[in-house]
């Protein structure tokens, strides 16, 4: 559930090449501004440079404005055609150099991109407020909207028709002017905060570094993770020394394994206390204007708050919806957790120690009970989760289901050395589209893993566009003669971020703005948390699941310490992910447009919960980037609500086959290429013939006997 989507700048587009000049840079001399004579016309990596960005993303707004302006001002009545069509097709120069950006900023930033990020950011959310508070524009579109009963449209036209008009109503185009103008404002500065908000936690991580010294510290660890902390330590100019960060290949290990309980604190601590240090870098003060903005834009739109506002187009609809769910999984995790807490406590009891169990010593006793119990170590599996092995294995697994092939491409430009390419092939070698894969984390890449795209699935003049779209990931790095061998949580996460590779490729939508991973934000997590469920089974582990050293697929008896540990912990794994959620609602439920002590509102939000003390919610309210950076506000919920969705889904592969051919198929034809082009539940019932249940998800997780 660490994983996301990152959502691309504005609507889709045409694209216009140009000969203008921006200051003293030639704009026909711009690798963004021209055709790409690449394969695939994939981005020219190479060519671009971070002084194209800001012209280039002027050019893509004085474009769009002038296609706009084409749409209002001629003289033929509104129709689907020169009105709402017109707008789906405009503005390609500007979404495609928005999306190129958004990869760089988020995998490969610099201080040049940030400042490219400040200035631009404003200027883009003022021109996405000039098209929806266009009221000549919008006027049109009505027009069209209101006659929709009586003109001759295609199902997907009427989806679009109707999506375009909601988005304009949900923009501001029914304020009066004197509102609209406030909604301007409001915009033009949550665009700079969340900035900033994003911006700081990546300071905020990079900025913090464990230096060991003493080797005798290191007790406990894993020789890899040792390994690694001394090629880290080296190459941050620390000869002879051991360096942590707050990256996850580096943090959990340590929490994991150390015996020195202070380090684990230390490293604990620096990672919860992100974004709230009292420094240049804290947070609270800008996620507490953030959330008294977004009441204040709710109130300006008619919603009570950015929850009502934010959920109308979701699965969920409303708050009251999402709340019942968390609380049918609250009670039954809590009292999971609760019972865990007694386990620990007692093993720690057992070893003598003098301490009450804290948040910094779950990860290691629970490392340590599970050996006790089930003789099994993820390091022991480690060796075998090569990750290599592991790409290799999720290609079999998507090559099993649908037939596809997925071949590397060394002729196609890359953004960093780290970056592979892959071409997606039907099986009869038809193309499907293109995956970029960025797996290792660098100070210039936020944390996380995510899937978005560089082009999206749509028809342009009878021709089917085929997508472009990239996975990126924080995993273990090699290390010295060492191959990268991964966590059984990062091979999770790489199957996952797959899924919503597949869910992009396989969209076969006419219109872009539907097309591919654009769905309802609680339908969204699946179509990729689906494939996490073929990850971890035997059949598939015996495919690509083999030690690097001696070749030796992993053995059976491995398996079934793995079967027999499958809900260990999942207490403390569902509590805090659902204290996040609650959490995140809690901040945008409020209808008070005012602005809160942050550590109150967190610490009332929690204890209104009756978190234990024992576990910190997954993401403090300092450091949440996916609600207060991201576009996850009012939707981190979405990840359980898919796993109730996944897990129900996946129910029809164990009914039938793990690879069940007519299964898979439908899976891909009702919900994979559907996009958005019908509502996410009916295309559910499509796919399984009724509404999901939850018991599938809390027998998953162990918590059905709570």
């Amino acid at each position: 559930m660490k994983k996301y989507i990152v959502v691309l700048f504005l609507i889709n587009l045409i694209f216009v090449s140009c000969s203008q000049k921006d200051g003293n840079m030639d704009l026909s001399n711009n690798p963004l501004l021209t055709e790409w004579e690449t394969p695939f016309q994939t981005p020219p990596f190479a060519k671009i440079k971070d002084a194209h960005f800001l012209p280039a993303f002027k050019e893509g707004i004085r474009l769009q404005q002038q296609e706009i302006e084409s749409i209002v001002t001629t003289t033929e009545a509104p129709t689907f055609e020169n009105t709402i069509l017109a707008l789906e097709e405009s503005g390609e120069v500007l979404t495609r150099v928005g999306r190129v950006f958004n990869l760089i900023s988020e995998a490969l930033t610099s201080k040049k991109i940030q400042s490219v990020a400040q200035e631009i950011t404003p200027l883009v959310a003022k021109h996405k407020d000039d098209i929806n508070l266009n009221d000549k524009l919008f006027q049109r579109i009505k027009v069209v909207y209101d006659k929709r009963g009586q003109i001759d449209l295609e199902p997907e036209q009427k989806t679009l028709l109707e999506k375009k008009y909601k988005n304009f109503v949900r923009g501001g185009a029914n304020l009066n002017e004197e509102d609209k103008s406030k909604l301007r404002k409001v915009n033009e500065e949550l665009s700079l905060l969340t900035l900033e908000f994003g911006d700081n936690v990546l300071a905020e991580t990079n900025s913090f570094e464990l230096i060991i010294e003493n080797e005798t510290e290191l007790s406990g660890l894993p020789d890899g993770v040792k390994q690694a902390a001394a090629e880290n330590a080296k190459a941050r100019g620390h000869e002879n020394s051991w360096a942590f960060t707050l990256d996850k290949p580096s943090l959990i290990p340590l929490l994991q394994y150390s015996d020195q309980r202070e380090l684990r604190e230390k490293m604990f601590k620096a990672y919860i206390m992100r974004g709230d240090n009292n420094n240049e870098f804290d947070n609270k003060a800008i996620l507490s204007k953030i959330a008294k903005l977004r009441v204040e834009k709710a109130n300006l739109l008619g919603y009570d708050s950015h929850a009502n506002f934010v959920l109308e187009p979701y699965m969920a609809k409303e708050p009251k919806t999402v709340y019942n769910l968390l609380n049918q999984l609250w009670n039954p995790a809590l009292k999971k957790a609760q019972s865990e807490v007694k386990d620990l406590q007692t093993l720690i009891d057992s070893e003598g120690a003098d301490f009450q169990l804290e948040a910094w010593d779950w990860w290691y006793y629970a490392e340590k009970l599970k050996k006790a119990k089930y003789d099994y170590d993820g390091e022991v599996l480690r060796p075998y989760f090569k990750l290599e092995n592991v790409i290799e294995g999720a290609f079999k697994v998507a090559n099993k289901l649908y037939g596809i092939e997925f071949v590397e491409r060394k002729d196609i430009s890359v953004y960093h050395e780290d970056v592979k390419v892959y071409e997606v092939n039907e099986a009869d070698g038809k193309h499907i589209g293109i995956l970029f894969t960025d797996y290792f984390p660098r100070p210039s890449k936020r944390g996380g893993a995510w899937m978005s795209d560089l082009r999206k699935q749509f028809i342009k003049d009878g021709e089917n566009i085929t997508p472009v779209v990239y996975n990126v990931g924080n995993f273990s790095k090699p290390t010295g003669d060492k191959p990268s061998l991964i966590s059984v949580d990062e091979a999770l996460t790489l199957f996952h971020e797959l899924g919503h590779g597949l869910h992009s490729l396989f969209s076969k939508c006419n219109y872009e703005s539907l097309a591919g991973a654009d769905v309802a934000w609680d339908f969204v997590e699946l179509q990729s948390t689906i494939m996490e469920n073929w990850a971890m089974q035997p059949e598939v582990l015996k495919l690509y699941a083999e030690h690097y050293e001696t070749g030796e697929i992993i053995p059976n008896e491995l398996l079934a310490k793995m079967e027999r540990a499958g809900t260990f912990n999942q207490g403390f794994v569902t509590v805090e992910y659902l204290a996040a959620c609650f959490l995140d609602m809690d901040w945008h439920t409020i209808t008070d447009a005012k602005e809160y002590d942050v550590i109150e509102f967190e610490n009332n939000s929690m204890k209104k919960l009756g978190l234990i003390p024992e576990i910190v919610v997954r993401y403090r309210s300092p450091y949440f980037r996916h609600v207060f950076s991201g576009e996850y506000s009012s939707g981190y919920y979405s990840y359980i609500w898919s796993e109730v969705l996944d897990a129900d889904a996946f129910e029809a592969f164990k009914e039938t086959s793990l690879f069940d051919q007519k299964t898979a198929q439908s899976f891909r034809e009702n919900i994979l290429s559907k996009g958005a082009t019908e509502e996410p539940m009916i295309l559910y019932k499509k796919f399984r013939g009724r509404e999901p249940k939850v018991e599938p998800l809390l027998k998953r997780r162990g918590l059905d006997k709570f």
